[in-house]
């Protein structure tokens, strides 16, 4: 019988799937921090416009690389954040992924915020693989 990973479990296969990633990729990616929450904020979800807590699987905060700044850097470190109730909700619905490639893809996604990259533009690219 599976288990439903709790936000510790969670939180070390989101930084398993992070360390999976190229060197490259996580050496560009510079200070970001990756944490994991059961929900998003409610204030998060406002600010969004998304009034279903149960539809935001993850989250990039920060100034994405292609507008920071050397001379006036942003105070925070970008974090990115994976919502654990939501995606394993979507888990259900996705009998052809593991929880670990889920975990992966929207680490990749918001890791694309980080470098600027648009929703347009990550399914552009996905689509030329």
């Amino acid at each position: 019988m599976l288990t439903t990973p709790d936000l510790d479990t969670f939180q070390d296969m989101t930084e398993a799937a992070y360390a999976r990633l190229p060197v490259a990729f996580r050496r560009a990616a510079g200070r970001i921090e990756i944490h994991v929450r059961d929900f998003a904020e409610p204030e998060v979800l406002a600010e969004l416009g998304i009034p279903d807590a149960w539809h935001l699987t993850g989250l990039y905060q920060g100034i994405p690389l292609i507008h920071d700044s050397i001379s006036f850097p942003s105070p925070e470190s970008p974090r990115i954040f994976l919502y654990r109730k939501p995606l394993l909700a979507e888990l259900k619905t996705r009998p052809d992924v593991t929880l670990e490639e889920l975990i992966e893809h929207v680490v990749i996604h918001e890791l694309g915020h980080h470098f600027g990259w648009s929703d347009e533009e990550m399914h552009q690219l996905l689509e030329e693989d």
